[in-house]
């Protein structure tokens, strides 16, 4: 909740970046009457362009990042820090300590599985002991699979689940520089540093893990399933290390047996079969060019850099739907379905981040601390939140 001794609600770090413009702009449009935001980045030039555009008097803060007692000062100086600033892996850990250190609430937006891994590292027992909710990836990675599993777990009734499945029905939208340099850095030090590839193989790689496993896979990706083809979907692997944070932090309630895989469903006949297998190929072939130095730059040359995103038409135009289908240990299966009318890179995850960040600064949340995730930090709050903005997070009976 709000800290009145503070000069600040909310601090909106990289306000002037692509995606931070998209969440400064729906905090301006959403926020309630005194809600104190403040925006942060490298360029007091630029946060001012960012103030002009969007007619507010938000104070402007100049941050290096680099610069510890600079970060000490701006985490002390709010309730809450939200940040677009990556790769994180460069840029993220020192803002992330200074809001654990201070008692200040955070969250990110990385997708960085080695990131996390050390912030929870670093900065889990310091947050429990100051209070702190540092919440990652609080955009499409991972608020819709957390949220989506979470509901359904509650919807049939809290008890163990034998398997979910999280299935893509529709996804329209461009990807950013930052996304594709925050995958780059990652493989850069994975091909350098074994236990970093242990930690992106993982899917119990930011927890202790159960005292039980499942023997072998935990699942397929690439196939037919009751007559329908599907491929693995690209940020499945990432999504299931926080789920399984999310399961382990409320004590493995999901079930320590749990099986959990994300997929495209490409549909059924030869067609779908095509595009099944142009999906597994391309993904596959995109990860592994990104992790050799002569294919990464090949690459480099087309795909684009920190800080740029796709046209305004292809985010004015972008969806998503998701379904996240539930087989609890008894009763009926679930079918929760998280979808919103926006760019889920942009569109939507400002959204997320920003009702995120409100959240932290003005709910009426669990006295919880530490590293957390979004389903256990923020839950059905969150939920709420954006459901007022056009988003659907519903459960039903499913056949």
């Amino acid at each position: 909740m709000r800290t009145n001794d503070r000069d600040h609600d909310i601090v909106l770090l990289g306000a002037s970046g692509f995606v931070g413009r998209f969440t400064a702009r729906h905090l301006a449009r959403s926020a309630p009457d005194g809600v104190r935001i403040a925006i942060a980045g490298r360029s007091a030039e630029r946060l001012n362009d960012v103030r002009r555009e969007l007619g507010v008097d938000w104070p402007a803060i100049e941050v290096d990042t680099s610069d510890d007692a600079t970060l000490g000062r701006l985490a002390a100086s709010t309730s809450v820090v939200a940040t677009t600033v990556g790769p994180y892996l460069r840029y993220g850990m020192g803002v992330a300590s200074a809001c654990a250190r201070a008692g200040t609430s955070y969250a990110d937006l990385s997708g960085e599985s080695i990131f996390v891994a050390r912030s929870i590292e670093r900065n889990h027992a310091v947050a429990e002991t100051t209070g702190a909710r540092i919440v990652h990836s609080s955009g499409f990675d991972s608020i819709p699979s957390d949220l989506g599993l979470g509901l359904a777990h509650a919807a049939v009734g809290g008890v163990p689940i034998v398997e979910a499945t999280l299935k893509v029905r529709s996804l329209r939208g461009g990807i950013s520089g930052g996304t594709i340099d925050s995958l780059r850095q990652q493989m850069k030090e994975a091909r350098s540093d074994a236990s970093t590839r242990r930690i992106l193989a993982s899917p119990y790689a930011l927890t202790p893990g159960p005292s039980v496993r499942l023997p072998g896979r935990a699942g397929r990706g690439w196939g037919r399933v009751r007559g329908s083809w599907q491929a693995p979907f690209i940020m499945g692997a990432y999504n299931q290390q926080i789920l399984q944070r999310s399961n382990y932090l409320t004590g493995w309630s999901y079930g320590q047996l749990m099986r959990y895989r994300e997929v495209v469903a490409t549909g059924r006949g030869p067609a779908g079969f095509v595009r099944a297998g142009a999906i597994a190929v391309g993904t596959a072939g995109f990860v592994g060019g990104l992790a050799f130095p002569p294919t990464r730059a090949v690459l480099d040359r087309v795909l684009p850099s920190p800080g740029s995103g796709p046209g305004s038409d292809a985010i004015e135009h972008g969806r998503f739907v998701l379904d996240v289908d539930v087989y609890p240990v008894e009763g009926r299966p679930v079918r929760a379905r998280v979808a919103a009318p926006y760019d889920p890179g942009y569109g939507g995850t400002g959204v997320m981040l920003g009702e995120s960040a409100l959240s932290l600064a003005l709910d009426e949340l669990s006295d919880r601390a530490g590293v957390l995730t979004p389903m256990v930090a923020l839950g059905e709050n969150l939920a709420e939140r954006l459901r007022a903005h056009r988003f659907t997070l519903e459960t039903s009976a499913l056949d």
